[in-house]
């Protein structure tokens, strides 16, 4: 038997939390588990004004909506800004309701020239949820990855910089070293000599 779906459901108003709605296996709930975003607020504090102003965006809440992006493969923070306006999951990782209005795409560029910029805000930011992703198993630092994409440099060799490598670069390096040279031993290679 034909059955014609209702259409009249659509203005029905019904008393449902944002809690019921995203799944219990959807991956920001895991994300949310497992990756405690507050330490942001420590690192950030010295570059908001404390009575001057209008009201910020929760700087968590910026860097949150860069992980959607990043994680999920979005292309644009414009895309981003669209996708959360309608992704009920993506607003319960925020902490935003239904009604809530959505940040503009623009913000998070504004607030990295204004605030971030210069600082190493990002880099640390990045480092310590790299660390907790990795103390809850979602990360798994002795598997290296490597993006063949090819993609055309501005070589200019008088343009060179020298620049401080953290400590995590260079373990992560190590590893990458490693492997290649007991994938090339593996095949009777030379394992490759190391770069200083």
């Amino acid at each position: 038997m034909l059955k014609k779906q209702d259409m009249n459901h659509r203005g029905q108003m019904e008393m449902i939390s944002l809690e019921q709605l995203v799944p219990e296996n959807h991956l920001v709930r895991k994300i949310d588990k497992g990756i405690n975003f507050e330490f942001i607020y420590s690192r950030v504090e010295e570059l908001y004004s404390e009575d001057t102003g209008r009201p910020s965006i929760d700087p968590v809440v910026l860097f949150k909506i860069a992980f959607i992006q990043y994680l999920f493969g979005i292309r644009s923070m414009r895309q981003t800004i669209k996708e959360i306006e309608t992704n009920i999951a993506y607003r319960w990782f925020l902490g935003m309701s239904l009604s809530e209005p959505v940040p503009h795409f623009t913000t998070f560029g504004k607030n990295y020239e204004r605030r971030f910029e210069g600082t190493k805000v990002f880099e640390h930011v990045f480092n310590e949820i790299l660390r907790q992703a990795i103390e809850s198993g979602y990360v798994k630092p002795e598997e290296v990855f490597i993006d063949g994409t090819h993609v055309k440099a501005s070589a200019n060799k008088n343009k060179r910089m020298k620049v401080l490598i953290k400590e995590e670069g260079r373990l992560y390096t190590r590893l990458l070293e490693e492997e290649i040279n007991q994938e090339r031993e593996a095949e009777g290679l030379k394992p490759l000599k190391k770069k200083k």
